[in-house]
């Protein structure tokens, strides 16, 4: 499926965001392990929180979209399949969103090239 580059993924706030929504919360102890190094490679640094500003409203949360942060996130193997696996179950399931969109074609999409 995908391999991990020296060079990683580009990923946006609004991606990252999406992707920790989307990771599983269940799971054997290697997959969860795995997740939770994921997790922490797509948070936000203190220096991100500052510069982005989010603010928590209801169950959505804004930023200042000005600052246009993209970050590089190494992906192994195993969190591309997992990563590949949700998004198409989405897909088939037909609940993908909007806001999966980009992510669709980074992971689903462009493994199928």
């Amino acid at each position: 499926m995908g391999e991990v580059t020296q060079l990683g993924t580009e990923l946006s706030v609004l991606e990252r965001l999406v992707l920790l929504g989307i990771l599983p919360k269940e799971g054997d102890f290697v997959t969860l392990k795995l997740v939770r190094k994921l997790r922490e490679n797509l948070s936000f640094d203190e220096a991100e929180i500052k510069e982005l500003n989010f603010i928590q409203d209801g169950d959505q949360v804004r930023w200042n979209e000005k600052a246009d942060i993209v970050k590089r996130i190494n992906i192994g193997d195993r969190m591309n399949v997992l990563i590949y696996e949700t998004l198409k179950k989405l897909d088939n399931e037909k609940k993908l969103r909007e806001e999966h969109f980009s992510l669709y074609e980074k992971f689903v999409e462009k493994k199928q090239d």
